[in-house]
């Protein structure tokens, strides 16, 4: 299920499919087995390297776990899970801790807040898990959702009742293969979207995606670009972002606190972890202003994708400089330069993202609620719980009559 996995058998003998489907959960990746590697070859967020970084970086309120599923003694599938536990954060973030919230506060705390996630709740798109080709696809489901049963069993005998198990970010093709008993009673659900800027063969340049665009964007393009006259761009090798955790760290809470919704704050650690963990496939860029480190991207080599990761600036300076659009350009250009075939650009400031020519991929998940009084009425509990967001979709490029 990564993204050069498809959701199909081949190769698959009558004797191989005989064999029972087991699963087996790890607390901690020296413990994976070693052949983990030779299934997470197309997908670096399921990498044993990304997730030491994962295990050593995490969020205080997550918990990881590594799931492989076997087919008699052959790894065939490998997947993560994360408990969060959102009642140790601030999850609405301070601008939005006001009284009309309060209910809402009290419901989401109480019935929603110890979540069991299969999949990477820091990431979006399919990154749950990758399978064999020659792997039936409903024995590993039906396998890694007994690996749920027994993680939340896990955790109940720590005293900790789960309120949510939810499987995360997977294709609309790809729920289909969800029709089992198993996942019978689960809620099909779907939020914002995951904003994707497929690079187009044409451009080698950043010239070429610029003359691509209508009058208007070209417009916005060069007054972005003449607002951020004077920052100096530079990337950030190891000793230099160690050195500047604490300013990085604070620049990254300036954006995560004023977002609407929180499942994690990151430990001012991670991007250090990240970059001796991952090396060059991990980037981190500094913008700097008068020799002063004002914001940051960072960007995570994933084959000939490259996913866009978490950033941080600051916000009166934001909004001065056209900060955060010229990152998003910065970050086109860098894929276009170095022949990736598509951004991630993630699920936030969704309009701002299709301006520069990203279009939304709807992404399905599904949830089940532990509560069997609660679980019939959970599409109008995650409805009055998920921040609403109303954005209009922009085309930056010129269509033929223009």
């Amino acid at each position: 299920m990564t993204k050069q996995t498809k959701w199909f058998n081949f190769e698959c003998s009558t004797e191989k499919l005989s064999l029972p489907y087991s699963h087996q959960i790890y607390c901690h990746t020296h413990e994976l087995p070693l052949t983990w590697d030779l299934l997470a070859n197309s997908n670096i967020f399921l990498s044993k390297k990304y997730l030491e970084a994962l295990e050593k970086a995490a969020p205080s309120n997550m918990t990881c776990h590594f799931i492989g599923v076997f087919r008699g003694n052959e790894l065939v599938a490998i997947a993560l899970s994360q408990f969060l536990d959102l009642n140790s954060i601030d999850c609405y973030g301070n601008k939005n801790q006001v009284k009309h919230l309060s209910l809402k506060n009290y419901l989401f705390r109480k019935y929603s807040s110890r979540i069991l996630v299969m999949g990477n709740s820091m990431l979006s798109g399919q990154n749950a898990c990758a399978v064999s080709g020659t792997a039936n696809i409903p024995q590993v489901l039906h396998a890694l959702s007994l690996a749920a049963d027994e993680l939340k069993a896990i955790f109940k005998n720590k005293g900790i009742d789960m309120h949510l198990t939810s499987f995360k970010d997977f294709q609309a093709t790809e729920v289909g293969d969800f029709k089992m008993p198993a996942f019978k009673d689960d809620l099909r659900f779907s939020v914002q979207p995951n904003m994707v800027l497929s690079i187009r063969e044409e451009w080698k340049s950043e010239q070429d995606y610029i003359n691509a665009m209508s009058k208007k964007y070209r417009t916005q393009f060069k007054r972005s670009r003449t607002k951020a006259k004077g920052i100096e761009k530079k990337e950030l090798g190891l000793d230099e972002i160690r050195a500047q955790e604490n300013k990085l760290q604070e620049l990254y809470l300036h954006v995560a606190s004023n977002a609407p919704f929180n499942t994690f704050y990151l430990p001012k650690h991670h991007f250090t972890v990240l970059k001796e963990k991952l090396q060059s496939a991990f980037m981190l860029v500094g913008y700097f202003m008068d020799e002063q480190l004002i914001g940051f991207k960072t960007m995570i080599s994933n084959g000939d994708v490259l996913d866009t990761y978490f950033l941080g600036y600051d916000d009166t300076i934001q909004k001065e400089k056209m900060l955060y659009l010229n990152m998003l350009y910065d970050m086109t250009a860098h894929a276009i330069h170095n022949g990736y075939s598509k951004i991630i650009f993630g699920r936030t400031a969704l309009e701002i993202k299709s301006s520069i020519g990203a279009k939304p991929e709807e992404m399905v998940g599904l949830m089940k609620h532990s509560s069997k009084i609660i679980n019939p009425f959970l599409p109008l509990f995650f409805n009055y719980l998920e921040p609403k967001t109303v954005w209009q979709e922009r085309n930056p490029f010129q269509t033929s009559s223009q």
